[in-house]
């Protein structure tokens, strides 16, 4: 049986900012370890997010599409889904929404996740187009991705909340991809506004921390 309990992340997000964007694990590997989760690909190649098993990858050019079994990531978080119903927000924007989170579940020193299905009046994400070796560093690379715009737009939204005390290790805070109903729109979520949602929640008392050591740079 599945321990719902265990947060698995493969590399840190270290490792992304001075350029180590190999990929150092196929997603068949990722989602052993999970149902549900986020990513990116080899070079930043687009945003990914898992949903009931399924690994979406959202690329540069905005288009959704299944990724194959030995698609290759340097960063992804995973875990098998087991959310309970925390609330059900209205007319709220991000930032509002994940302090209301934070107070609600009283959980700002764990890792968890949050699972919001709902309709967005806007929400704005991105996709970094895919480099190539020699990489360069996190912040030069994502230089070169696409914001996308939608409105009015049926969707899911996951998103992982790490303590700051890891950040580097995770995203301190909360970090959070973006999918829709329809398949054919999603990303990295920079900012959204709320029309309507049921949101619920999944805590990790067990952070599985995987590290690249055959990767030659890492």
């Amino acid at each position: 049986m599945a321990n719902t309990k265990v947060l698995y992340q493969h590399g840190t997000l270290a490792l992304l900012v001075p350029g180590l964007l190999d990929g150092t694990a196929s997603i068949k590997d990722i989602m052993k370890h999970g149902d549900t989760g986020i990513g990116t690909g080899q070079g930043l190649d687009g945003e990914l997010i898992f949903l009931n098993g399924i690994p979406y990858q959202i690329n540069s050019k905005g288009k959704v599409q299944i990724v194959k079994d030995d698609f290759s990531v340097p960063f992804a978080s995973a875990h098998f889904a087991d959310f309970n119903f925390l609330n059900s927000p209205k007319n709220i924007k991000d930032q509002d929404l994940y302090k209301q989170v934070l107070k609600q579940s009283g959980l700002n020193n764990t890792f968890f996740a949050f699972l919001l299905k709902g309709t967005f009046k806007k929400i704005q994400t991105r996709a970094v187009e895919k480099s190539q070796k020699p990489y360069q560093t996190l912040l030069q690379t994502a230089k070169k991705q696409s914001v996308f715009s939608g409105q009015d737009i049926k969707g899911t939204l996951l998103s992982y909340y790490a303590p700051d005390l890891f950040n580097g290790v995770a995203v301190g805070g909360f970090h959070s991809h973006f999918l829709s109903d329809n398949k054919d729109f999603g990303g990295h979520v920079l900012n959204f506004e709320l029309a309507e949602g049921e949101l619920s929640l999944q805590v990790f008392d067990s952070l599985d921390q995987h590290l690249p050591i055959d990767n030659e740079d890492f």
